[in-house]
């Protein structure tokens, strides 16, 4: 079974620094990543051959032949980290946002 890892600011010392994390702020800094693109639905594909089709708010990383979903929802951006890349990438885009990392 896979991590799964939310990049919020719950966690900040400060209250000033526990903003939300929104929609718009998501929109306007995946905009300024050239490996991300923003989706409104993420299909998955089951090994019978079925596909579901989740709604949401979803950025998602342009990995070497991967697509990898970074999720927005309820003010935080949540992240499987079933691949190892995923760490260092959540790492800068927390820090870019001013925001922690919480496992679970």
């Amino acid at each position: 079974m896979s991590k799964r890892y939310r990049i919020t600011r719950e966690y900040r010392e400060h209250e000033s620094d526990r903003q939300p994390i929104t929609l718009e702020t998501c929109l306007v800094y995946f905009e300024t990543q050239s490996d991300f693109t923003y989706a409104t639905e993420l299909k998955v594909s089951g090994a019978d051959g079925t596909t579901m089709t989740i709604p949401g708010e979803f950025f998602m990383w342009q990995h070497e032949n991967l697509q990898i979903p970074f999720r927005h929802y309820e003010s935080d951006i949540y992240v499987s980290g079933s691949n190892d890349a995923v760490i260092p990438r959540m790492m800068e885009i927390a820090g870019d946002l001013g925001a922690d990392i919480e496992e679970g």
